[in-house]
């Protein structure tokens, strides 16, 4: 299970961002009957304008990016597309005749990006967004595309090891969440990833909102729990 908690302002003045958002994807059990070490915690945060988000994970390794869906890009898309996307991304890019559709994309290409080299804990240069290619399979029975990852570097390994999950929060941000598979769990399989989502204003409110309005899945096989 994956947990994300998101944290809001309740101030209406400028300020830090403060919004949380909490992902949890795999049940936590800190102690052990048998004197075993726990499973390794996995977290990752991002930010962005008043929001900050925080994914957590057990035993699994995690990446995390979200961005506001009004986000202004100030150089031409297609030439910042060029610079650092895949040729297929740039090409998806440019069947899309709509400028603002075409800006939506393109965020929401990034921050899947973002959240896969997060995941590898590796930097942009480390891992250059231009050696690997993120796009959508065909839907499922459940209406829901899955989102891949396939790379120029070790086609098979990254390909099959890592999931996502893209969503909208409070209808005003996109969030991508990039986790390792369940290495027990065969690789063919498309097990969802189960989400729990929280939202959190500190000393004010903390709550669930889980498969509500506030969280309304674009792409990826999520369970919200």
């Amino acid at each position: 299970m994956f947990c994300l908690c998101v944290e809001t302002s309740s101030r209406k003045e400028p300020c830090l961002p403060v919004l949380w958002f909490a992902l949890l994807l795999q049940d936590l059990v800190w102690e052990s009957d048998d004197g075993q070490c726990p499973s390794p915690l996995h977290f990752n945060i991002s930010h962005t304008s008043s929001l900050i988000a925080c994914g957590v994970t057990v035993n699994s390794p995690i990446g995390i990016d979200v961005e506001e869906k009004q986000r202004k890009i100030k150089n031409n898309i297609l030439a910042f597309a060029r610079r650092y996307f895949s040729l297929y991304e740039v090409e998806h890019l440019s069947a899309i005749s709509d400028s603002e559709v075409q800006r939506q994309e393109f965020v929401k290409l990034w921050i899947l990006k973002e959240a896969y080299v997060k995941a590898l804990g590796r930097g942009f240069s480390a891992a250059p967004f231009k050696t690997f290619t993120i796009h959508e399979k065909d839907a499922t029975n459940s209406g829901a595309s899955e989102v891949v990852v396939e790379s120029s570097d070790h086609p098979v390994s990254l390909t099959n090891n890592w999931q996502f999950g893209l969503f909208e929060l409070a209808s005003s941000h996109y969030a991508a969440v990039c986790m390792e598979k369940d290495k027990t769990s065969d690789v063919a399989m498309r097990v969802p990833m189960r989400l729990t989502v929280r939202k959190t204003i500190p000393f004010v409110e903390d709550i669930c909102i889980s498969g509500t309005d506030a969280v309304v899945p674009i792409a990826g096989l999520i369970k919200q729990v």
